[in-house]
C-alpha cells in the first residue's frame, strides 16, 4: 500500500493558497483510493515561534474544519492533530541523532525565519525539520504532496532515512516521493502578483481566506490588482504580466480548466468581464466551502471527536513501527 502523509500548521485564516495549493488535492488523492492517506494539523511545528495557547487549540480545531469542509473526509482517511500521537516526537529525537548540523544549517526555511537574529531562535525552529522527517516516517510514508517550498524538506527526510537504514545495517524506512500538482499550486497575493498570498500579509485585500463570505470574495477580486492591458490569448502573453497571470492561474483552478482555455475564453477582452465572471466562479465554489468551515469551527466538541478518533488510528500504524526503531537502535524496553 502507498501510505500519504501531509500535514498543514494550526496558524488560522486558512487562504485561498491552502485550498487549491493543498487541501483540493488531498481530497482528490482520497478519492482516488490509490493510497493510504493521512492528513494531520501539525500543532507541535506552530509552537517553533510563540503562540498562545487558547489561540492555538482553537486554531487547530478551525484548520481541521477548513480541511474536511474543502473535502478531506475524515471517515475514508486518517485526521489528527500531532501532539495526540507522542511518536512524532519520540522518532524526531531518533532522527536527531541522525542528522547533521550541516545539513540543517543549510535549510532555507530557517535562515528566513531565524533572520539575522540567529541566536536568539529557538531550538525547535532550528531541528524541526528533523520533526518534520518524524512525521513521514513514523508512518513509513511513501508519498508527500509538496509545494515548491517544501522540496528541500523532503530531500532532507530522504537523507535521515538514508543515513539511518546505512547507520544501523538495515532496510527499513522507505525514501518517500514528492507529489508535485499542476495547476495554481502557487497562489500569489492579490495586491502583488510576485509574492506569495499569505495569512501573515498585513493586508486581508491581499488574499482571499476560506472563511470569506460570498461579498468579502467578489469585492477583493474587484479590487485585485491587474495592469491597463486586456488578457492575451496566449499563455506567452502572460511572461510579464505577474497579476493577470495569477488570476488567470486562479480562475483556472477553480472553474477545473486550463489557463490556455481561459484565454481562449477570454482573450483580448478587459479585466472587468473577467473579474465578473471570476468572482461568480469563486463564489459557486468556495461560498458553500466557508459556510462549512464557520458551522465546524463553532462545534468544537464535534472537532475534538473527530481529532481523537484520528490520533488514535494514527497511533495503531505509528506505534509499532516507532518500536521497531526503537530497537534497531537499541534501547531496552522492558
Amino acid at each position: 500500500m502507498r501510505r500519504i502523509f501531509s500535514g498543514i500548521q494550526p496558524s488560522g485564516n486558512l487562504t485561498l493558497g491552502n485550498y487549491l495549493g493543498a487541501i483540493r488535492n488531498w481530497a482528490h488523492l482520497q478519492r482516488e483510493k490509490s493510497y493510504e492517506c493521512i492528513f494531520c494539523v501539525v500543532d507541535q511545528h506552530a509552537i517553533t515561534v510563540p503562540q498562545d495557547p487558547a489561540e492555538l487549540r482553537r486554531a487547530t480545531r478551525e484548520v481541521a474544519a477548513g480541511m474536511i469542509a474543502g473535502g478531506v473526509d475524515p471517515d475514508d482517511c486518517i485526521l489528527f492533530n500531532q501532539s495526540y500521537v507522542p511518536e512524532h516526537a519520540m522518532l524526531a529525537w531518533v532522527f536527531n541523532c541522525v542528522a547533521r548540523v550541516g545539513w540543517l544549517g543549510r535549510m532555507t526555511q530557517f535562515k528566513e525565519k531565524a533572520g539575522k537574529d540567529r541566536d536568539n531562535a529557538t531550538v525547535g525552529l532550528f531541528v524541526y525539520p528533523n520533526l518534520m522527517a518524524a512525521d513521514i516516517l513514523a508512518y513509513k510514508g511513501t508519498h508527500v504532496p509538496v509545494g515548491d517550498d517544501q522540496k528541500q524538506h523532503l530531500e532532507l527526510t530522504r537523507d535521515i532515512a538514508q543515513a539511518f537504514n546505512s547507520m544501523f545495517g538495515v532496510d527499513f524506512f522507505p525514501l518517500p516521493e514528492p507529489q508535485i500538482f499542476g495547476t495554481a499550486t502557487r497562489v500569489m497575493s492579490l495586491r502583488d502578483g510576485t509574492k506569495k498570498m499569505s495569512k501573515s500579509d498585513p493586508s486581508d485585500m491581499s488574499r482571499i481566506n476560506m472563511t470569506d463570505d460570498a461579498d468579502a470574495i467578489a469585492q477583493k477580486i474587484r479590487k485585485a490588482k491587474t495592469d491597463p492591458e486586456p488578457l492575451p490569448s496566449e499563455l506567452a502573453g502572460l511572461e510579464d504580466r505577474p497579476e493577470a497571470r495569477n488570476l488567470v492561474g486562479i480562475y483556472a483552478a477553480l472553474a477545473d480548466t486550463t489557463a490556455e482555455q481561459v484565454l481562449a475564453e477570454f482573450g483580448g477582452r478587459g479585466f472587468g468581464d473577467f473579474k465578473k465572471a471570476m468572482a461568480e466562479v469563486s463564489v459557486a465554489v468556495l461560498g458553500p466551502i466557508g459556510a462549512e468551515m464557520r458551522r465546524l469551527s463553532d462545534d468544537p466538541a464535534t472537532m475534538d471527536a473527530i481529532l481523537h478518533r484520528g490520533g488514535e488510528r494514527a497511533r495503531e500504524l505509528a506505534a509499532p513501527i516507532v518500536r521497531e526503531v526503537y530497537d534497531i537502535v537499541g534501547f531496552l524496553r522492558p
